[in-house]
């Protein structure tokens, strides 16, 4: 494995760990908001995503597949432009969906065909979240290469030298606070389906089945119930697991 994979799966691993120890406990709230009842236990999915473990090894991956989808569209495209953000963060989470659901590992593209093969168009929705992955991405991408050039600007008028200072880290946070705000509530419908879907003994069946009958029964801000305090633990827990990873990255290319 190259270096640099190495690199970015240690730190992708560090940022999420940091951010799940620091925010899990909105969690289950943010679950129990989005339920249609008040008694729902929470399901052994988020139960992973707040394991130590898991989150380091999910968020590792994710860190770690999306460097490398990068690198290899940036000779197809024009480098680090918003066609290489969205797509490689599409690739990534599709790649990690097919992976979490027992198939072995596979490169992006052929994971973008077998999903089509085996689903149709269908299989793409069941797994929305690869369009929330790539909002937040290229949202981030954007605010923190405007962030940078700004300040290489501001060096340059200056003479000065540009060196990484703890103001750069802040503003990495605030970049990722906003591009998962955007993400979180655009996605946040899919979300709030989801986890009716997880609910036993209802008559959720199919995802926009569940979306129509959501409306009709409790009206379109059922489809945001829970926003608040998802975001509440969302912001940050990105904030701090793009800083992290962007500071451990740092350390280790020195």
């Amino acid at each position: 494995m190259r270096r640099d994979t190495l690199v970015h799966l240690l730190a992708g691993g560090c940022g999420g760990t940091a951010g799940a120890i620091l925010t899990c406990p909105l969690e289950g709230v943010k679950t129990r908001l989005q339920s249609s009842s008040v008694t729902l236990c929470i399901s052994q999915v988020q139960l992973n995503t707040m394991g130590g473990a898991s989150v380091n090894r999910v968020a590792a991956l994710c860190f770690a597949a999306y460097s490398s989808c990068k690198e290899k569209l940036n000779g197809v495209f024009d480098p680090d432009s918003t066609q290489v953000h969205m797509i490689s963060a599409a690739m990534t989470r599709l790649q990690l969906d097919a992976r979490n659901r027992g198939e072995k590992q596979m490169g992006a593209f052929e994971c973008v065909r077998k999903v089509y093969q085996t689903d149709g168009l269908r299989g793409f929705y069941r797994g929305m979240s690869a369009s929330y992955t790539a909002i937040h991405f290229v949202i981030y991408e954007s605010t923190k290469q405007e962030l940078l050039d700004r300040k290489t600007a501001s060096m340059m008028e200056s003479g000065e030298v540009s060196v990484k200072e703890a103001s750069d880290f802040v503003g990495m946070m605030l970049a990722a606070a906003t591009s998962k705000t955007c993400a979180t509530t655009i996605a946040h419908p899919h979300e709030v389906v989801r986890t009716r879907l997880r609910e036993e003994g209802t008559n959720y069946r199919s995802f926009f089945q569940t979306l129509s009958l959501v409306v009709q029964e409790e009206g379109y801000g059922s489809l945001y119930a829970g926003l608040t305090t998802h975001l509440g633990r969302q912001i940050p827990n990105t904030a701090i697991t793009m800083a992290t990873y962007e500071l451990v990255v740092y350390l280790l290319n020195g």
